[in-house]
């Protein structure tokens, strides 16, 4: 009989053994030659080099098979450096293995090292094993934001975020099936001064990098999702492609309408309405910079009517006309058709400028009367010319003058000279345009006698920037920053940034004539593909109201003219 101190020993020393394997060695059929934490290097230590042929293990903690997908899973490893996520690249995946690679399984892959875009990862795997045990991992709880550093070391694990986050970007939401996410709404830096915001991004995508996904993703029931939107509970692989952190989602998302679609704005009454709309390049000029063809002026068309309906405004400023007098006079037609209200256009032989979109005023002979002809600023500094106009109710009331404008865009950047410092190419450009535009309102008040000047329209400079300010240091009035907290002050959303480029600024003689400013949200928030010229994926989709009408915001502001 054995002695019970060898016994005992033995005992000691085999658990010690056993101990000291692995975990892989021990649940799967063969040792692992290395683990995820030297694949992809740790500490001082480089990754290993690309075409090493390798034995690795790991929990499947997400599965992206298929062409339609990432092509792949990733694997999370706990090593002595912490935990360990790894992207496995797997295109002749077949329908078994699909069957295995689920989350939570253990698997032991014979594979060779690699890198894509950046990524380490491993690649043409020889063998997919499952090991004895599944390990299940349970995602890291994080909170938004992250610096790089700590990025860097979450890339490629299961993470989850408790707090909301919110939509701050669509654009790509049909091309590449990803959301931009933030905090919070995130606005142009130069929209509102000293409103200091965190800026850190994470894309929310979908488990794929394929262009026009034929299911548009993570869409609300109205077919839409909105910025401004929050997103809970999100939990998924993070992973760094395309120069940005993204999150691909092991768990659907759970979206809340934050900010729903806009109701109908309600009449003016006895008020006069004035509304600046940025159409979006009306040509009737198929395939230049508006429709593409026939079927795509027709839902331009829809959709214009459907906002206009909406507006329900007395004058109009218009902005991106196609620069040809039959344009506008289609517009204005079209309009009057769809809506049942009848538009005219204000006359006059007034320069439109050689560009190859102009400004435009029309407006309701039943409620505004014309009295005067357009008026136009030829200063040679606006390639597009501002133009103006006088208008009084039917019922009566004082003369005032509505001035629309299309400043200088912000793109289109030269080599040298007027480049972004900032504020976006052009902005020297975009200044002289506001002292000409100073003025241009100067000779109107002198030739009119009086000051009750309404100046509507897109002058592509944000709220803080220097031409807005070029503007006010007159004496004018921002009537958006003066009735809005800074929240609701935008207009336009680009880059994942809102801001107001769509402005209302008001004399001291008629600012206090304004009974109710009202930015109109049916356009900035929602995602491009539901407008006129949307993806062929998204045609489907296309509704003729009133929502991406356009790409800007229309702004109204409502006047009593007894208060002038």
């Amino acid at each position: 009989m054995p002695n019970s101190r060898f016994l005992t020993a033995f005992a000691g020393g085999l658990l010690a053994l056993l101990l000291a394997i692995p975990p892989a060695a021990a649940s799967c059929p063969e040792p692992s030659t290395t683990d995820l934490a030297a694949i992809k290097g740790a500490g001082d230590t480089p990754a290993l080099p690309e075409g090493q042929a390798v034995v690795a293990d790991g929990v499947v903690t997400g599965a992206f098979l298929g062409r339609d997908r990432l092509n792949g899973v990733y694997l999370q490893q706990a090593t002595e450096h912490g935990p360990v996520g790894l992207f496995v690249y797997m295109p002749a995946a077949t329908a078994s293995d699909a069957e295995r690679l689920v989350p939570g399984k253990h698997v032991q892959l014979n594979a060779s090292t690699g890198e894509h875009r950046g990524q380490i990862q491993l690649q043409r795997v020889e063998r997919v094993e499952i090991c004895a045990r599944d390990r299940p991992t349970a995602p890291k709880e994080v909170e938004w934001p992250l610096n790089e550093e700590a990025l860097s070391r979450l890339e490629g694990l299961l993470l989850t975020f408790p707090q909301p986050l919110t939509v701050t970007g669509n654009y790509e939401l049909a091309r590449y099936g990803s959301l931009k996410l933030a905090g919070e709404r995130l606005f142009r830096p130069t929209n509102t001064p000293d409103k200091p915001q965190e800026r850190a991004v994470l894309m929310l995508d979908d488990g794929s990098y394929r262009t026009f996904p034929n299911l548009i993703p993570y869409l609300n029931d109205e077919g839409t999702r909105r910025v401004g939107s929050r997103v809970e509970g999100l939990t998924g692989v993070l992973a760094h492609a395309f120069d940005a952190w993204r999150l691909h989602p092991t768990e659907t998302p759970r979206f809340a309408d934050t900010n729903p679609r806009p109701a109908p704005l309600p009449a003016p009454g006895e008020r006069l309405r004035v509304a600046t709309f940025n159409v979006e390049n009306y040509f009737i000029t198929l395939g230049q910079r508006g429709a593409a063809d026939a079927a795509e002026l027709e839902r331009q068309r829809a959709k214009l009517a459907a906002a206009v309906a909406g507006l329900k405004a007395d004058i109009l400023a218009l902005v991106e006309v196609e620069n040809d007098p039959g344009a506008l006079a289609d517009l204005v037609e079209q309009l009057s058709a769809r809506t049942g209200v009848r538009y005219r256009a204000v006359g006059g032989r007034a320069d439109r400028g050689s560009d190859a979109i102009k400004v435009a005023l029309i407006y309701r002979p039943d409620r505004v009367e014309a009295v005067s002809e357009l008026h136009a600023d030829n200063d040679r500094v606006h390639h597009r010319p501002p133009l103006a106009a006088f208008f009084r109710s039917r019922e009566g009331g004082p003369v005032f003058g509505v001035v629309t404008a299309h400043f200088k865009s912000k793109t289109g950047c030269p080599p040298r000279g007027d480049i972004d410092r900032g504020q976006g190419c052009w902005n020297e450009r975009r200044v002289a345009q506001a002292r000409a535009m100073n003025a241009f309102l100067e000779r109107l008040a002198a030739a009119e006698g009086h000051e009750r000047l309404l100046l509507i329209g897109d002058l592509n400079a944000y709220g803080a920037e220097d031409p807005i300010r070029t503007l006010t240091d007159t004496g004018l009035v921002d009537l958006i920053a003066r009735e809005l907290p800074p929240e609701q002050r935008y207009t336009y959303v680009f880059r994942g940034e809102s801001g107001y480029l769509d402005h209302a600024l008001a004399s001291p003689a008629l600012a206090p004539g304004m009974a109710q400013l009202l930015p109109w949200p049916i356009n900035a928030d929602e995602p491009p593909f539901l407008g006129y010229d949307g993806p062929e994926s998204a045609v489907s989709r296309f509704h003729p109201d009133p929502f991406r009408s356009s790409d800007h915001d229309p702004v109204v502001v409502d006047l009593a003219p007894e208060a002038m």
